[in-house]
C-alpha cells in the first residue's frame, strides 16, 4: 500500500484529521487539503513532521491540479452551527467543490470517495433507514444547505460514474464523535459535555425522545477505509452505529461521568430537526465485513478526557 498517493479533503477537520492519521500509518503519502474554516491546525500538527504527509492550504471550490491515486471527500463543514453560518459556501463546497473532485478524479484515474451523510434521508418516515429509501426532506429549510448540498454531490457521483466511469465509493456517515469535535461545533454530544465540565446547565431541544446513533470516530474511520479499499461497491452504504440512543439517554450517561453540578434544562426543538436516525448496516456488515466495535460509554469517556484537556 506504500505506493498509493492519498488526497483527504477537509483533512484538518474532526474527521479528516482521524483519517488522515490511519492512512500515515499505512505507509501511503497523504495529502491533506484543507482551506481552515472548521478545520484546525491542531488537529494535524502531531503529522507535521512525518516524510508522507503534507498539507495544502486551499479551498475546494476552486479547481486544484494534483496526481493521485485515491480521493476522500470530505470538505464540508458538518455542524448545524458552522453550515447554516454561511449557506451559500456551504453548497457551493459541496457541489463545485465535489464537481472539481470529481474532474480530478476522471482526469487521473483516482478512487474517489465521497463523504455523505445522513442528512440525505432528512426527517425520515422510514426507520431504520435502509440505502434504498429516498428520505424526507425539506429543500428550502434552514438545514438545506448541508442537506441538499449532498444529495446533489451523490447526484454528480453517480452521473459522473454512469457517464464518465469515475470509479466512486458513496458512504453515508451517521453521528461521529470523538476527540478532536470542535469546542463549538454545536453537536449534541460536544455541547453536552461542554456544558457539563463548565457546570452550566445541560440544554435538552424538545423532550429528548429523538433518538440519534452515534458512531465512534475510530469505528467510522475503519468503515471509510474499508469501503474505499473494496473493489466493487459503488454505494451508498450506510456507515453509522445502529445503536439507538434518545437525546435524554445520552445528557444522562454525560452527566453520569462528568459528575458535575448541572442539571438538565428544556428548549424548543429547532426547525427541521429529526426526530428519529438510525442506519440500516446490513449492506455494510455484508460486503465491508464492518460494525461498530466502540460502545458508547466508552467512547464519551475518551471525548470527555480530550475535553477536560482542551478547556483546562
Amino acid at each position: 500500500m506504500s505506493e498509493l498517493r492519498i488526497l483527504v479533503t477537509g483533512g484538518a477537520g474532526f474527521l479528516g484529521s482521524h483519517l488522515c492519521d490511519r492512512l500515515v500509518e499505512t505507509g501511503a503519502d497523504v495529502l491533506c487539503l484543507d482551506n481552515f474554516f472548521t478545520g484546525s491546525k491542531a488537529n494535524i500538527r502531531h503529522l507535521l513532521d512525518q516524510k508522507n504527509f503534507e498539507i495544502i492550504r486551499h479551498d475546494l471550490v476552486e479547481p486544484i491540479f494534483l496526481e493521485v491515486d485515491q480521493i476522500y471527500n470530505l470538505a464540508s463543514p458538518a455542524s448545524p452551527v458552522h453550515y447554516q453560518y454561511n449557506p451559500v459556501k456551504t453548497v457551493k463546497t459541496n457541489v463545485m467543490g465535489t464537481i472539481n473532485m470529481l474532474g480530478l478524479a476522471k482526469r487521473v484515474k483516482a478512487r474517489i470517495l465521497q463523504a455523505s451523510t445522513s442528512e440525505v434521508y432528512g426527517d425520515p418516515q422510514q426507520h431504520p433507514q435502509e440505502e434504498t429509501y429516498w428520505g424526507h426532506v425539506n429543500p428550502i429549510g434552514p438545514r438545506s444547505c448541508y442537506d441538499e448540498g449532498k444529495r446533489v454531490a451523490e447526484t454528480l457521483m453517480m452521473d459522473y460514474h454512469r457517464q464518465n466511469k469515475v470509479d466512486i465509493r458513496i458512504a453515508r456517515i451517521f453521528n461521529t464523535y470523538g476527540p478532536r469535535m470542535a469546542v463549538s461545533d454545536g453537536r449534541v454530544v460536544s455541547n453536552f459535555i461542554v456544558q457539563a465540565l463548565g457546570d452550566n446547565p445541560i440544554t435538552i431541544y424538545g423532550d429528548g425522545s429523538q433518538t440519534r446513533s452515534f458512531c465512534y470516530v475510530s469505528d467510522m474511520v475503519e468503515g471509510l477505509v474499508r469501503m474505499m479499499n473494496c473493489d466493487d461497491l459503488t454505494g451508498p452504504v450506510n456507515i453509522g452505529n445502529p445503536r439507538e440512543f434518545s437525546i435524554k439517554q445520552l445528557a444522562e450517561l454525560v452527566l453520569e461521568i462528568t459528575q458535575p453540578k448541572s442539571e438538565i434544562v428544556y428548549k424548543p426543538l429547532p426547525e427541521d430537526d429529526p426526530i428519529q436516525r438510525c442506519p440500516d448496516i446490513t449492506l455494510a456488515k455484508e460486503r465491508l465485513k464492518w460494525e461498530p466495535v466502540v460502545a458508547l460509554q466508552e467512547g464519551l469517556e475518551k471525548v470527555i478526557e480530550y475535553f477536560r484537556e482542551v478547556l483546562a
